[in-house]
């Protein structure tokens, strides 16, 4: 069928880009020691490196022009203002399939995947395997709008409306990837008979964030005594790693959404932090982040003015909880993959044994999985980090789910 939407390119006015120029002039170092000691977060002489290149350096313009090399649409959903990226697929039936990223992502981070996707057999595939991509930005994030109350079985509404209302697909595919996944999760639990299936990242109940302690990833227990010291040591080292930013985002995300909105020194360092965290980098980020690539994620954030809506949307899955649209079992009915990846192995559990571990826990009995794969490499933004892997999984998925 003919694509009901006419292009709207991605373009950036200059003196958006001028005023980002002189506030990144203007920004004043804190001074003193300690600074640099990674112990207190992003170290200022790291920061300082890629501020000054952000000022002097970096060229949007040839960013914007690669991220124009595909469809952009803006629409407007359930009146809430949408903007989507689309590369078309290339076979004898493309499925349509919405790609949702999550925080601190952009629609961006799905740009090493589309192409293979969508027109396999370029890539070395079966055109049979050909997608129609779909990839929005989610409400309150880059360029996409929000309402009050966005939370992620919020956006999985939507998604539900732009795909089958506004672009009149009776049926479609779904993957994502942190909040991503919980917008997938949630479509493959209410909308399942619509779907093919789902493929995520990491598999976590649509509770996660529920009840009065969601900004804790421990849920308020603590570490189990006994444990042998590398393993106490792992536990720390991973709570770590997501224990700021989801109390943060959680309890007062506009505290610190003035200061982020206000400074792109101020923004950069605290999603900087999370990508050099969350990614499986050896200790340097540009192994799997060039400067270019962090200061386009960056600029997007900070030219669209999102990054309080973006964090706001934590409080919301937590202020609006969960609720569950029907009491099957399991509760996401949609055929589902999962990938697993190396990096985020939970404490003393090998990548040989991840998914044995998982069919364990509370977590395997939510979803109707029928492909779990688990990589020994690769962090949080799988698809950006583990292309090749991803796509791998996600086609064997859906030729599973097609079975169904």
């Amino acid at each position: 069928m003919s694509f009901p939407l006419t292009p709207a390119p991605i373009h950036v006015d200059d003196d958006v880009l001028d005023d980002l120029r002189r506030r990144l002039e203007l920004t004043r170092w804190p001074d003193g020691p300690g600074y640099d000691d990674p112990h207190y977060g992003v170290p200022r002489a790291r920061l300082r490196e890629l501020v000054e290149y952000w000022r002097d350096a970096f060229d949007w313009r040839r960013a914007e022009r690669a991220i124009n090399a595909y469809e952009h649409y803006r629409v407007e959903v359930s009146g809430v203002p949408i903007h989507f990226m689309r590369r078309p697929g290339a076979g004898p039936d493309p499925r349509p399939l919405i790609l949702s990223h999550g925080w601190p992502w952009t629609f961006w981070h799905w740009s090493r995947v589309v192409d293979p996707l969508a027109d396999p057999a370029a890539h070395g595939g079966d055109p049979a395997d050909a997608f129609d991509v779909i990839v929005p930005s989610l409400p309150g994030f880059g360029f996409s709008g929000t309402r009050p109350g966005m939370n992620f079985s919020a956006m999985a509404d939507l998604w539900h409306e732009l795909m089958t209302g506004v672009l009149g697909f009776p049926r479609y595919a779904a993957a994502g990837c942190d909040v991503g996944a919980l917008v997938t999760g949630q479509l493959g639990h209410k909308y399942a008979q619509e779907l093919y299936g789902i493929h995520i990242g990491s598999g976590q109940k649509l509770t996660m964030f529920n009840g009065d302690r969601g900004w804790d990833l421990s849920g308020g227990r603590p570490i189990p005594a006994g444990l042998p010291a590398p393993v106490h040591a792992e536990l720390l080292a991973f709570e770590k790693r997501f224990a700021v930013h989801l109390a943060a985002h959680v309890l007062a995300p506009h505290t610190l959404a003035y200061g982020l909105h206000d400074s792109p020194a101020g923004m950069l360092s605290w999603i900087l932090e999370r990508w050099a965290a969350w990614s499986d980098n050896g200790g340097d980020i540009e192994t799997v982040f060039s400067k270019d690539d962090l200061l386009t994620h960056a600029t997007i954030y900070w030219v669209t003015g999102t990054i309080g809506t973006s964090i706001r949307t934590y409080a919301n899955n937590n202020r609006y909880p969960w609720t569950p649209s029907h009491e099957r079992t399991p509760a996401v009915e949609a055929p589902t993959g999962i990938t697993f990846v190396a990096y985020e192995n939970p404490p003393g559990v090998a990548t040989s044994g991840r998914v044995e571990y998982f069919l364990g826990t509370d977590r395997a009995p939510w979803y109707n999985h029928v492909n779990l794969t688990a990589h020994d490499r690769g962090g949080h933004f799988i698809p950006w980090e583990t292309p090749t892997e991803w796509v791998d999984d996600l086609r064997r998925t859906f030729r599973l789910a097609w079975q169904v």
